[in-house]
């Protein structure tokens, strides 16, 4: 059943952008009450200014640690929330306040995997009606048109169409995964949201998984955000690498540039954080220390500083990083806390600014 493109975005919201998503600014500020009348007290602040762009057939891989803001950016895309400042813009629309009723041919060309399949099945649902309702709320197709489109879905996935009468308890994690790509692809999208994938499944699975993503890629044309703490996976499957850290992309490269010259301190530490296979490796490890600062109450300046292990004063800490384009394609927060021959890549303007 051929499913039909989705209405263009209104005229009234579109800007000038060459990118299929384009994020300027992003801040995503959740309010923290307390007290007896619950007031707001403070704002924790998951995502503090991101600057990203996807082209079209890309994969864009985002790495960071637990809490840095990966999963909470992934679902502003998708208008789960809605931001507290900056713009979404998605094929050259800028999405980041729209309503319900605009919202709704988004749906359509935006779809997320997520990261735990058990819980993103309706259990009382069979798989047939679970594939089937995204056809039924964009009215499209007749029952019959509809019963051969989830057919067809699930031999895209590598399960037969005996699965549709089955509920989900009583397939495995790598299956369950395989029926929750099958519903991000229902509608033909144009980019899918990838929040942590395969993080839940064994690792014989996770490679079956990564592939089948890479073969619908291709034949469907599709672009990925692909959301993972997991650096060889994203590696497997990334054009580009942006790095997180507090809320803020804090490097962003090809994924080539990032494993063989990365330049921020930090993503240095995540590449030697990766366990080496050869038993007689004895590769110095140079463990972060401290605790990552609260997001609720972020440190002035750079927020890496207090973990650094590059030489820096606390004035020097209190200063902004610079984002700056090191190599063609290559951006990184330049600081004396994350590069350690920061004043090579700086102008005598912004060398000024430390100098402290």
């Amino acid at each position: 059943m051929p499913v039909e493109e989705a209405p263009q975005a209104n005229p009234a919201t579109e800007t000038n952008s060459p990118y299929l998503l384009e994020i300027r600014n992003l801040k995503m500020h959740f309010p923290v009450k307390g007290g007896v009348f619950m007031r707001e007290k403070a704002r924790l602040k998951a995502v503090d200014g991101v600057n990203l762009h996807l082209e079209k057939g890309e994969t864009l891989g985002l790495v960071g640690e637990s809490g840095c803001g990966k999963s909470t950016l992934g679902k502003c895309i998708l208008r789960l929330y809605e931001p507290t400042d900056g713009q979404i813009l998605f094929d050259g629309a800028d999405i980041t306040r729209s309503g319900t009723g605009e919202l709704k041919p988004l749906r359509r060309n935006v779809q997320m995997i997520f990261q735990d399949p058990a819980e993103s099945l309706n259990s009382r649902l069979t798989i047939g009606e679970i594939l089937e309702e995204p056809f039924i709320i964009h009215r499209i197709g007749s029952k019959g048109e509809r019963k051969a489109r989830v057919a067809e879905l699930l031999d895209k996935v590598g399960l037969g169409a005996d699965a549709a009468d089955r509920f989900p308890f009583e397939f495995s994690g790598g299956q369950r995964q395989r029926i929750g790509i099958a519903r991000a692809i229902a509608l033909n999208p144009r980019l899918v949201v990838c929040d942590e994938p395969v993080s839940a499944l064994d690792v014989s699975v996770q490679s079956q998984i990564i592939n089948l993503m890479l073969d619908l890629q291709r034949e469907l044309d599709l672009s990925y955000i692909f959301i993972a703490h997991d650096l060889a996976v994203v590696k497997h499957i990334s054009d580009r690498i942006a790095i997180m850290y507090l809320g803020r992309i804090v490097e962003l490269a090809d994924a080539d540039s990032i494993f063989t010259r990365p330049l921020h301190a930090y993503t240095q530490a995540l590449l030697r954080a990766i366990p080496k296979p050869d038993p007689r490796s004895r590769a110095e490890a140079k463990i972060l220390h401290g605790e990552v600062p609260s997001p609720i109450d972020p440190p002035k300046g750079c927020a890496f500083a207090s973990r650094s292990p590059l030489p820096h004063s606390a004035a020097q800490a209190a200063v902004e990083p610079v984002w700056k384009e090191l190599e063609p394609g290559h951006w990184v927060d330049v600081h004396p806390a994350t590069v350690q021959d920061w004043k090579e890549h700086l102008g005598e303007e912004e060398r000024a600014r430390f100098e402290v």
